[in-house]
This record gives C-alpha cells, structure tokens and sequence, in this order.
C-alpha cells in the first residue's frame, strides 16, 4: 500500500486517517492498543505523528488489513520478531514502487 504524505516533521491525526482511508477512532484504538505508536500531544491535547509512527502504522496496517492478522496475533509477531517484520515490509514496499514505477512506463508505451 502506498500512502501519500507530504514531508513534514508532524502530521494531525486527520492527515493520517485521511492517508490510510481509515477512520481517526481507529487510530486513536491502534495507539492505545500497540506501545510502538507514541504520539506527542500540543498543549490542546491533539495528537501530532512524527515519520517514525507513519512507518509504524504502516506495518501495523499491513499486518491487519492486508494480511488479516488479528491485533493480539499482530501484537505477538511485533514482539516475536520485530526486526524480521520491519525488514520484510520494506522490502515489499520497495517492490510495490517499482512495480508501480514499471507499470507507468508499461502504460506510456
């Protein structure tokens, strides 16, 4: 799945739910729920993702959604191996770009 982000150092909860097609309750629940996802919060309370918890709700979207894990199965894999996860879902993220990449020169010939 590629999510499509402009660089930035924060990103509002609505950007991120916007970016995943997901509602913001499902974020706000998968941050409570996996300890890798770690918001800073303003001085109002809202919750501002850094890169680093785009990334990792990346792997948790992949495990869940795509590959239908449930959360205490996606939980236990995380802790099981989490290096070996993070390895794995950046390779296949490399791959999808360059599929996707060869499948726009495929169409401008």
């Amino acid at each position: 799945m590629h999510i499509d982000l402009p660089e930035k150092r924060y990103y509002k909860i609505g950007e991120v739910a916007k970016a995943f097609t997901v509602n913001t309750s499902l974020i706000r629940f998968w941050e409570k729920e996996f300890d890798i996802i770690k918001p800073k919060k303003n001085a109002k309370g809202n919750r501002l993702f850094t890169q680093e918890d785009i990334t990792n709700f990346k792997l948790i979207f992949n495990l869940v959604k795509e590959r239908g894990f449930t959360l205490d199965g996606a939980k236990q894999k995380l802790k099981k191996n989490p290096e070996g996860i993070f390895n794995n879902h950046e390779i296949i993220t490399r791959l999808e770009s360059v599929k996707a990449e060869l499948q726009k020169i495929k169409n401008q010939l």
